[in-house]
């Protein structure tokens, strides 16, 4: 199925709770956090975000029409930030469309700060790899297709973060004194 025939649901702005801006060199991508089905891998990004890991970094593995992904902050794909957490795996989220956020990861429980956004749906990555959040609207998705390895994640802006990171205080905590 090509991206031209596939289906893609968006949401209002105004329907988010929980939110980030990853902003780039090729412009701003908005997304939809998903904090209620994925609590402790959304409070694990936005913490990151926070405290500013991921500013500065690369887009370090681009696929095309499959995904971009980054968060490394060696900028090949070995790093994290010194600790790692569980899958959170539903089956409402799905890589069922383009404009998904998941974690990258190396195998079951071994996710850490890597992240990628899917060009297209990606249905064998169900049950593998944590789904957290989507893009809001075309728009942002023109950005994610934009992206080409070595373009930089220059900050990310968060909404919504305060009730987030409060309902897993005690993994922030943890996770911030293991931060490296």
């Amino acid at each position: 199925m090509s991206k031209q025939q596939q289906e893609i649901q968006y949401v209002s702005e105004s329907d988010t709770k929980a939110g980030a801006v990853i902003r780039t060199n090729k412009g701003d991508i908005r997304l939809r956090l998903f904090a209620e089905q994925a609590p402790v891998t959304v409070a694990n990004f936005m913490n990151l975000a926070k405290n500013g890991f991921y500013d500065g970094l690369i887009f370090h593995r681009v696929i095309p029409d499959f995904m971009v992904q980054g968060g490394c902050p060696q900028g090949t794909g070995t790093g994290g930030p010194g600790y790692r957490f569980e899958d959170e795996c539903t089956p409402e989220l799905k890589h069922d469309a383009p404009g998904k956020l998941s974690m990258a990861n190396a195998g079951p429980g071994t996710n850490g700060s890597q992240f990628f956004i899917t060009h297209v749906e990606t249905s064998w990555l169900d049950g593998r790899h944590t789904v957290f959040g989507e893009v809001l609207d075309p728009s942002d998705q023109a950005v994610v297709d934009t992206i080409e390895m070595g373009d930089t994640i220059e900050s990310i802006e968060l909404s919504g973060e305060e009730a987030v990171l409060l309902s897993q205080a005690d993994r922030v905590a943890d996770w911030n004194q293991q931060i490296g």
